[in-house]
């Protein structure tokens, strides 16, 4: 009588197969990860964007006489594009400890606020004017239509990176680096009400 021996384990074709499972796993996790902190930069930069917003609309409350003014001299009433700029200049006079007047503290929270832009947001750009209709079809929008009645509106985007690692808006065959030209609606705007 001859004994069968029966063995049990796994083929090589069985181990190459789990391997290649495990190995799939692994990248798109890799993948997960990179996504996820991609998102997390962006909701961090959304949350930054929401404080300088607010903090400068808070200035402006507080230097209201400057901020009501109609004409084209009033410091608040500008357009920054941080995209290939140098960084803002700034104000002769620095507001930290010295006295500074209405119109010297305006050109130091625009100071303030174009520094935080060039140095905080890629490719980032900050628009404070006069706007009646911000939103137009659902999306906020760049140019401003609005006469000397109209609310003051801050408005602030930047460049976002894609799931692929390119920057928004960019085409694909582009490096990926921001331009005035292709930057995106903003990402956030604030209506101002000056008192």
């Amino acid at each position: 009588m001859r004994a069968h021996s029966s063995f049990a384990g796994f083929s090589l074709l069985e181990v190459l197969v789990a391997l290649l499972l495990l190995a799939l796993g692994i990248v798109c996790s890799a993948a997960m990860q990179i996504v996820a902190q991609r998102v997390s930069h962006q909701d961090q930069l959304l949350g930054q964007a929401q404080h300088l917003a607010s903090a400068l609309a808070e200035r402006m409350r507080a230097n209201a006489a400057v901020a009501r003014d109609s004409s084209a001299a009033n410091p608040y009433l500008f357009d920054y594009d941080a995209a290939g700029a140098e960084p803002p200049s700034a104000p002769p006079l620095q507001c930290f400890a010295a006295v500074c007047d209405g119109l010297q503290l305006a050109q130091f929270d625009r100071y303030e606020a174009q520094w935080q832009v060039f140095h905080r947001f890629p490719a980032g750009r900050v628009r404070i004017c006069r706007d009646e209709h911000p939103v137009e079809a659902g999306r906020l929008r760049w140019d401003c239509a609005g006469g000397t009645l109209a609310p003051l509106v801050i408005k602030l985007g930047w460049q976002g990176k894609l799931a692929d690692g390119r920057t928004a808006g960019a085409a694909p065959g582009d490096t990926g680096v921001a331009s005035a030209s292709s930057a995106a609606g903003p990402a956030l705007g604030l209506t101002v009400r000056v008192p």
